[in-house]
């Protein structure tokens, strides 16, 4: 067990490390639980160097400001690791999801001055970038569709269908998303089924984001990609904060942000797809 992290968490901490017990998690990072002599559990996230621990932590630490739904609190990090309170997993209590959509409508009540965040972050592996800027179309196509799509095309998959497909979203996006301006809000970033979790009195905790201030129906999309999210967490949304009308329109090119980073982490299997969500606006 002895590392230099487990070390330097012991040296700061000012306690004996007694186990670590390994435990499932994402493709990005090795995860661990690890006790204490003073009886206190950590989650520990380790075997990424770079600052993109850093960068989750400062994202966790935005979600906090909200005050809507729990985080789990940064106890340490560092360039190699991320030390965060250990939340115990429980089971839904009644009505999880008419709860957690009326948070999550409360977290996006918070809002800033401009789209973007203080500094760029990661979408999974992919780096995601966040240059502030004061409109949300200029913004979302130029940090979020346009660097994937370039990123795309040095991958190899930027062949002439789909090229043909994403002209018709730069064509097309000033009149996709009129309509729809509303303040820039606090954002998860990435919320899919797999980062939530159920703390111990069955509340809904949000996990591994990639924060940024952005519009709504960008955060909610995403909760669609994968399922995992069940009508009763809309419903709730709704009536705690109604969304505008066509959000159901404007649903797809927000999806296909994240079916283009897909593409670019996994390979190909993603492209037809991604097709499809540009050829929708034609």
């Amino acid at each position: 067990m002895a590392n230099n992290i487990i070390t330097k968490i012991e040296e700061i901490l000012q306690c004996s490390i007694t186990h670590q017990d390994m435990v499932g998690g994402g493709c990005i990072a090795q995860t661990s639980v690890i006790g204490t002599d003073q009886n206190r559990s950590y989650f520990l996230k380790q075997g990424f160097r770079g600052a993109m621990f850093r960068m989750e932590a400062n994202g966790l630490k935005e979600l906090t400001r909200a005050n809507a739904i729990r985080i789990p609190q940064v106890i340490l990090v560092g360039d190699d690791y991320l030390l965060l309170e250990q939340i115990a997993s429980g089971q839904k209590k009644a009505g999880f999801f008419s709860n957690f959509g009326s948070k999550f409508a409360k977290m996006h009540q918070y809002t800033s001055h401009s789209f973007g965040f203080y500094e760029d972050n990661f979408i999974g592996s992919t780096p995601q970038v966040n240059n502030r800027m004061d409109n949300w179309t200029d913004f979302y196509f130029s940090n979020r569709l346009l660097y994937q799509y370039r990123l795309a095309e040095k991958n190899g998959y930027g062949d002439s269908t789909f090229q043909k497909a994403f002209a018709v979203i730069e064509r097309n996006i000033d009149s996709i998303l009129k309509g729809s301006e509303e303040s820039p809000c606090l954002l998860h970033g990435d919320l899919w089924g797999g980062n939530y979790m159920v703390d111990e009195e069955g509340e809904p905790v949000l996990i591994d984001p990639a924060v940024y201030y952005g519009h709504r129906e960008a955060d909610l999309a995403m909760t669609k990609l994968f399922g995992g999210f069940n009508n009763e967490f809309y419903k709730s949304y709704q009536e705690a904060y109604p969304l505008k009308d066509g959000y159901e329109y404007r649903e797809n090119i927000y999806l296909l942000y994240h079916v283009l980073n897909h593409l670019n982490l996994f390979g190909s299997s993603y492209k037809q797809q991604a097709v499809r969500l540009m050829n929708y606006y034609k």
